[in-house]
């Protein structure tokens, strides 16, 4: 994957008569450690929504009830470290490796900005959660998973950076391993906080903000005394640059809105499903968590194009960086329909798993997370053209335009149409939309139609070219 050979570009294989093809081998060396780093993520959040669950069925709710919100507060301030993985792919394939190390420092500086703004939301989130009258006891514990992860937020955004820059460079073993360990201790820690200390559903928050801590710790290490050092000299590179800084947020703002926007939708959709009844928000949570196995290394996939294309574009070679996008594009249509189908079809084996048979809701939960599986299975060949054809473009440092389309779609679609379908009449947050009550199954429906509407303009965008007209510094 390395772009210093200089008789070849990034995944690129001549044969004898001279005729350019993609390098099976050398896609899955960057694919399947990504696709591993997203499994890890998978079984992060499986592991809290386990430890959760073993709580109460309220518990459960609460999560589900703070769990987008949590990643679009993130993800708004966060776009600064997203777009270390674009700038330093690009500045690898130009051999521009100095500029590549900066840009996760350019992210490290701004995560450090962002303190004192996510120490504010901590104490403030209350009241708007407050605006969504859910129940008083869900709302309670909503907050004491809400507090501790806000105040640990900036160290998301700073491993974010780090980690970027290894994807970037084409060594995502070093961001496998760091997420390894970060995995292992945040089970330890989960235990330990939640059970033996009986800190509850904050002892989940707090263990995720240890394990990311540790986790950052060791990717600025590495970062700094790895042997490539000679290469990209991070450590003669420490010094913020307001010049690099402004140009980072301008291109990472509209990949942070991009997620935010997109995770606020299905953050007011699960809100809604958790104001319908706590059977529908903790059979929505429990869902989430399973169809993470189909989106997380579908992202695992798409960050590869990130990688790939940002290489090829560095190295001066648009068509190879169309013909890459397209490759990856497949591979996740291809893994996530397959996953779709399956977890589908275990739905019955894997739904009891996350709630205690003791609880007097268990089988109405399993009943109707039986239903949204299947949901989720529509959606995931969608669902695939959407995250290959966004990571392919952020490769290309094309991230105004998804931004909007995606913003619109899930803003004037998907988020009224959700609430149409989910509340009864009288129950919802407004009273001017139609309501037909179908809760957790009409929400799931909802986001049907909006996953199958998203993925295909984001196709459309890739397919238009557009893109090969833009430059990154």
């Amino acid at each position: 994957m390395d772009s210093d050979n200089p008789s070849t570009l990034p995944a690129q294989r001549v044969d004898k008569h001279g005729r350019p093809h993609v390098d099976v081998n050398a896609v899955l060396a960057l694919v399947l450690p990504l696709i591993a780093n997203s499994s890890i993520q998978i079984a992060l959040n499986l592991t809290d929504t386990w430890f959760v669950g073993r709580i109460s069925t309220n518990a459960l709710a609460g999560m589900a009830a703070i769990h987008w919100l949590v990643v679009v507060v993130i993800g708004v301030f966060g776009g600064v470290g997203m777009a270390v993985q674009t700038l330093a792919a690009q500045a690898q394939g130009g051999r521009r490796y100095l500029r590549a190390a900066q840009s996760s420092w350019t992210a490290l500086w701004a995560s450090l900005f962002t303190l004192p703004l996510f120490v504010l939301i901590a104490f403030t989130g209350v009241h708007f959660l407050d605006l969504f009258q859910l129940q008083p006891d869900i709302n309670e514990l909503a907050m004491q998973f809400w507090r501790p992860r806000m105040l640990g937020a900036a160290l998301a955004i700073a491993l974010w950076g780090v980690l970027g820059f290894f994807n970037g460079i084409g060594r995502p073993r070093v961001t496998l391993a760091i997420n390894l360990i970060t995995l292992a201790v945040n089970a330890v820690l989960a235990q330990l906080f939640i059970f033996k200390l009986h800190w509850g559903i904050a002892g989940a928050a707090w263990a995720t903000n240890c394990a990311t801590m540790l986790g950052l710790i060791l990717a600025i290490s590495i970062f700094l005394i790895s042997s490539d050092n000679r290469k990209y000299r991070p450590a003669l590179l420490w010094r913020l640059n307001r010049r690099r800084l402004f140009e980072q947020f301008k291109l990472g703002l509209p990949m942070g809105l991009m997620l935010a926007a997109d995770l606020f939708g299905f953050a007011l959709f699960q809100l809604m499903q958790v104001k319908f009844s706590a059977v529908d928000g903790a059979a929505t949570q429990i869902a989430m968590m399973l169809t993470s196995l189909a989106y997380m290394p579908g992202v695992g996939i798409a960050l590869a194009g990130t990688t790939l294309v940002g290489q090829a574009i560095g190295a001066g070679d648009k068509l190879w960086a169309r013909k890459l996008g397209n490759y990856i594009i497949t591979m996740a249509v291809i893994y996530m329909g397959t996953i779709g189908v399956v977890l589908g079809i275990a739905a019955p084996w894997l739904l009891p798993l996350f709630i205690t048979s003791q609880d007097t809701m268990a089988a109405n939960v399993i009943h109707t997370g039986s239903i949204i599986l299947w949901l989720a299975a529509i959606y995931q060949v969608f669902d695939a053209m959407s995250l290959g054809s966004s990571f392919c473009l952020r490769g290309a440092g094309d991230a105004t335009v998804p931004a909007i389309l995606v913003t619109s779609c899930s803003w004037l679609v998907f988020v009224p149409l959700s609430h149409m379908l989910s509340f009864q009449v009288g129950q919802g947050w407004v009273n001017w939309l139609p309501q037909f009550g179908l809760g957790a199954i009409g929400g799931w429906s909802a986001a049907v139609i909006y996953i199958c509407l998203i993925g295909t303009v984001m196709l459309m965008r890739w397919r238009s070219k557009a893109w090969e007209k833009l430059r990154v510094n």
